[in-house]
């Protein structure tokens, strides 16, 4: 399987080069987004990409949003790939990876959506009974099912830097108490609903995080990604087993193996062994064969 690590297209202005997208000024309207192969861990891109990664994310993300259309509308326009990218060469490189979406203006906040007690959720609650000042029963254990999935967001952190937990209040401050109830309530809305489907097909959604924009009416969408192996944690519920953390189908199995190396977790990461990139790229397949039949 081919790999792409980065992007490079002619009669298009790359705009940014984040961790894993490359966004290209299309026109006014709209704009370019590849979805390559890179890997990012503890925010540093890894020197080495995981073959169809990309691919696999752009259809899971495809996928979540013709299923939440009823929900909200999504950043996906119309226009074909072949009317922007022309070179034939170009793309073929590009494989499934590539999307045109409507020019949106993103919402400074990200709208993280927990279902499970695990992460930095985890932390917080071992240290003050609660995540994000929102009070949970005592005696939880790690990787426990919540009595209810909690809206917990962040800010949106500049490259270099770590998103800050926020509490809803920050968010009133920082959306309008208007906007700030919609992206509760929708965030919360599709996690319920694309959990149970997941769950039927034998993933637990643990987490997740969603990404808003709103367009020149103020109609606020979806953008970016959404409940892929990479802004989500995905367990195999088959081997859930509260008290521990679960198994996942995501870059956790990156993580955990770069925690056994004498690394400090700065720029440049350390090059994977063949095995861990081949078992990662197998998970990340797996977890869209399991939620889509494909």
């Amino acid at each position: 399987m081919n790999a792409l690590h980065h992007s490079e297209l002619s009669g298009l202005t790359l705009i940014n080069r984040g961790k894993v997208r490359d966004v290209y000024e299309v026109d006014a309207d709209h704009l370019l987004i590849v979805t390559t192969d890179r890997l990012s861990a503890f925010d540093v891109v890894l020197p080495q990409p995981i073959p169809g990664k990309g691919e696999v994310l752009t259809r899971v993300a495809n996928f979540w949003f013709a299923r939440t259309r009823h929900i909200i509308p999504n950043h996906l326009s119309d226009r074909p790939l072949s009317e922007v990218v022309r070179d034939p060469a170009e793309r073929a490189a590009l494989g499934e990876r590539a999307i045109v979406v409507k020019k949106l203006k993103p919402l400074p906040v990200e709208a993280i959506v927990r279902g499970y007690l695990i992460g930095s959720g985890w932390k917080d609650y071992q240290t003050t009974g609660g995540v994000c000042g929102i009070g949970l029963p005592p005696g939880l254990r790690m990787a426990d099912r919540l009595p209810q999935p909690i809206f917990t967001p962040s800010t949106k952190a500049e490259a270099g830097a770590h998103d800050e937990n926020i509490d809803f209040e920050r968010t009133v401050a920082l959306l309008g108490p208007d906007l700030a109830a919609q992206v509760r309530d929708t965030a919360l809305r599709i996690y319920s609903e694309c959990a149970a489907y997941a769950l039927e097909r034998g993933i637990i959604i643990a987490d997740t995080k969603f990404e808003f924009g709103v367009d020149a009416d103020s109609r606020l969408h979806l953008i970016d990604e959404i409940l892929t192996p990479d802004s989500s944690r995905f367990w195999p519920a088959d081997q859930y087993q509260p008290g521990s953390s679960p198994p996942s189908f995501d870059k956790q199995f990156v993580r955990d193996y770069l925690e056994t190396l004498d690394w400090d977790k700065t720029p440049p990461g350390p090059m994977l062994p063949q095995d861990i990139i081949d078992r990662t790229a197998a998970k990340y397949r797996e977890a869209e064969t399991r939620l889509t039949g494909h």
